[in-house]
């Protein structure tokens, strides 16, 4: 728990240290206020964890289940209050609103790192939870999958409105983990290789898109795409780079999301 909060210092400085508008303080304040309240439940379970079993050794609960088929309401707002924390990290549709301003607002290396990095640390989060609420994700799997497909579905619907190419690609990537939590929701071997193949591709073709839309930034001096209109003709080499990164964020083959997908 101490990593997983304390990964969003490295990140608060670079946005507020190196970021391009005066809004970057919204962005951070966004980006800490989201993590951290969705974090605290987070902490609190663990600590309720700790009195009840007496150990938070992850292969302790893999073998030792505390609920003994419990499943009372408060045991329930527990669990709920576990996997917050993690689907806001991830984020899914409607906890994503720190997502796209903490792109916009960061400079490139940070944009990178929170698209390539901190993203996936939400879906790990979950694949080590699973093994203490094993009995839970199969009574509320259902639901989960159901909410983050329609989240992905609005959030691609979004994409098609956006202008700013940072913007966009935040969205595309809020589309992309939606799918990831869908596939672990299955609570199958293919879902869970499947989420974690998408989580591995999605961080290097999305990393890759922030990159182009920087060196594009660097050349016009914008991110509308509106305004980045004609660059194959000045150049055509970043044009295959960007042709081959979209491509792949397509899931098209040879690429990993494909396999994931």
């Amino acid at each position: 728990y101490l990593f997983f909060e304390t990964v969003l210092i490295p990140t608060f400085i670079l946005i507020m240290g190196w970021g391009y508008q005066p809004e970057r303080l919204h962005a951070t304040l966004y980006l800490l206020f989201y993590t951290i309240f969705a974090s605290l439940p987070l902490l609190v379970s663990l600590l309720l964890i700790w009195e009840m079993s007496g150990s938070l050794n992850w292969l302790y609960h893999h073998y030792y289940n505390i609920f003994n088929g419990n499943f009372n309401w408060l045991i329930m707002l527990w669990f709920f209050f576990f996997t917050f924390a993690f689907l806001v990290k991830i984020p899914i549709y409607t906890c994503h609103l720190w997502l796209p301003k903490a792109h916009v607002e960061a400079p490139i290396s940070g944009s990178m790192i929170l698209a390539g990095v901190l993203l996936k640390l939400g879906g790990y989060g979950l694949y080590r939870t699973y093994i203490i609420f094993k009995d839970f994700f199969m009574i509320f799997s259902n639901y989960y999958s159901v909410y983050v497909i329609m989240g992905s579905t609005l959030a691609s619907f979004i994409c098609l409105y956006q202008s700013d190419m940072k913007s966009l690609i935040a969205y595309s990537s809020v589309a992309h983990m939606g799918l990831v939590v869908g596939g672990f929701m299955t609570l199958s071997s293919v879902g869970f290789n499947g989420g974690l193949i998408m989580m591995l591709g999605h961080g290097l073709c999305s990393s890759g898109l922030f990159c182009v839309a920087n060196i594009m930034y660097e050349r016009t001096r914008s991110r509308s795409l509106m305004l980045n209109k004609g660059l194959m003709n000045l150049y055509p080499s970043l044009t295959l780079w960007c042709f081959l990164l979209v491509i792949c964020n397509i899931s098209a083959p040879p690429s990993m999301n494909l396999i994931g997908e």
